[in-house]
């Protein structure tokens, strides 16, 4: 099963990239005794026509659904999960990739240009 998240609304192209993915998996992963790989788009949002007509001469199962975020975590699956301070924490001790950037920007040398 190949299962693509969207974050916004449903593009035909998806159908066809897909397409693309699962026919990699059947070739790749899939065994002989398996059954038919299936594709599953999740988007925000989706046309009905536009879905079916992506759809309609593909040979292999695809479905499109819609997803909604929910506003808070499920109580359980709370301790699955960091707490935001506890995420905060971890990256407050990453370095910024931003500013090592700007430091190594600071020591390297200027390319010297000759005068005529």
């Amino acid at each position: 099963m190949v299962i693509e998240l969207k974050n916004g609304h449903f593009k035909p192209e998806y159908t066809g990239k897909l397409n693309f993915y699962l026919s990699a998996l059947d070739d790749l992963v899939k065994m002989k005794e398996d059954g038919p790989s299936i594709g599953l788009i999740l988007c925000r949002d989706r046309n009905n026509i536009v879905a079916e007509y992506a759809l309609r001469d593909l040979n292999k199962p695809i479905g499109i659904t819609r997803y909604e975020l929910a506003g808070t975590l499920p109580k359980e699956l709370e301790a699955n999960f960091p707490t935001l301070e506890e995420v905060q924490a971890e990256l407050g001790q990453m370095t910024d990739p931003r500013e090592e950037l700007e430091a190594v920007e600071k020591v390297k040398p200027k390319p010297s240009r000759k005068k005529r």
